[in-house]
């Protein structure tokens, strides 16, 4: 066999020249015109395998004039030699190519199941805050409940407290104008007593009608201290009416903007206007309220109300007797 890169020996192969095409002689123009073409920045790369074929091939050129004494060509250069087994073979290539086509493939497969498992991530979200969306309109429609129920027990017992101050106030009037009126009939006794103490002699006698007139005013001056006091009662009760009442207009006006506030979250939707997130608003003050003090607020309000209203009715029974 022979070496690889030779090529086979025949006998009209020698080392007579052709005369029909001589070589053509070297010039200066051949030798500067043609120069070695580099790429940028190729250069200096002394490992770069175009550089190195243009070695072999300069060197090729060369050694093409000289020949061996035996008549045959050269063989190729080792240089040349190792830059053809450092190349890649047709199954490495299709290797390589398998190699991509299954890193694209595990790529697509990770990327098609990060997706489905997004798909499903949003759409159990979706469903959550869907259910959580359900649940919040669910509570908000039994505070509205709540808080319509506490405002018409307001609202019937500030009308109850009130219809009780104007009739106690007109029994306070009552009695002022009763105080008023005892008045003039003590006057009439008094100045009759007066008048009997003028008398001389034996007739200034203690008969029955000084007796009489003695227990008159003195009936009367009681009558007096009784409507007075009784009238002080009323205006006291009267201050503790009006707190009650103001703590009863307070609480309802309360439960009014607490029903607005409410009923307004309950008909916000997904695609309503003006909807912004407030940060914190989450993080409720917890000792504010909760709904079993709320109820209770309200509670003691309407017994407070209620005790008031029982104590004017009792007053007013009394201005009555």
């Amino acid at each position: 066999m022979e070496i690889m890169g030779t090529t086979q020996v025949a006998s009209y192969c020698g080392t007579k020249k052709s005369c029909l095409f001589p070589d053509p002689p070297p010039t200066s123009t051949t030798k500067d015109t043609y120069q070695s073409y580099y790429l940028p920045g190729y250069r200096y790369l002394s490992s770069w395998r175009p550089s190195l074929l243009h070695k072999v091939v300069s060197d090729s050129h060369s050694s093409d004039k000289q020949f061996t004494p035996a008549g045959r060509p050269p063989t190729v250069l080792p240089a040349l030699r190792s830059s053809l087994h450092a190349r890649y073979s047709t199954h490495d290539w299709h290797h390589a190519n398998m190699v991509q086509l299954k890193g694209s493939e595990a790529c697509r497969y990770n990327a098609g199941r990060m997706n489905t498992n997004s798909m499903r991530l949003m759409q159990d979200k979706d469903q959550l805050t869907y259910q959580m969306q359900e649940d919040s309109r669910r509570s908000l429609g039994e505070r509205i409940s709540n808080i319509d129920f506490w405002r018409s027990e307001l609202i019937y017992e500030l009308e109850c407290l009130l219809k009780e101050t104007q009739a106690l106030e007109t029994a306070k009037k009552q009695l002022e104008c009763a105080v008023d009126e005892m008045q003039e009939p003590l006057k009439i006794a008094l100045e009759c007593l007066y008048r009997r103490e003028k008398r001389k002699d034996i007739d200034l006698v203690h008969d029955d009608v000084e007796k009489n007139l003695i227990k008159e005013v003195n009936v009367f001056k009681d009558c007096q201290e009784i409507l007075t006091k009784l009238a002080r009662k009323i205006s006291q009760q009267l201050g503790i009416n009006r707190d009650a009442q103001h703590a009863l207009e307070q609480d309802l006006s309360d439960k009014n903007s607490a029903h607005f506030i409410d009923e307004k979250c309950f008909n916000l939707r997904n695609t309503s206007d003006s909807i912004s997130f407030y940060y914190g608003e989450e993080k409720a003050d917890g000792t504010v309220s909760v709904p079993a003090t709320w109820a209770k607020f309200s509670e003691d309000n309407i017994r407070c109300s209620q005790h008031a209203r029982a104590n004017s009715v009792k007053l007013r029974e009394d201005t009555e007797v």
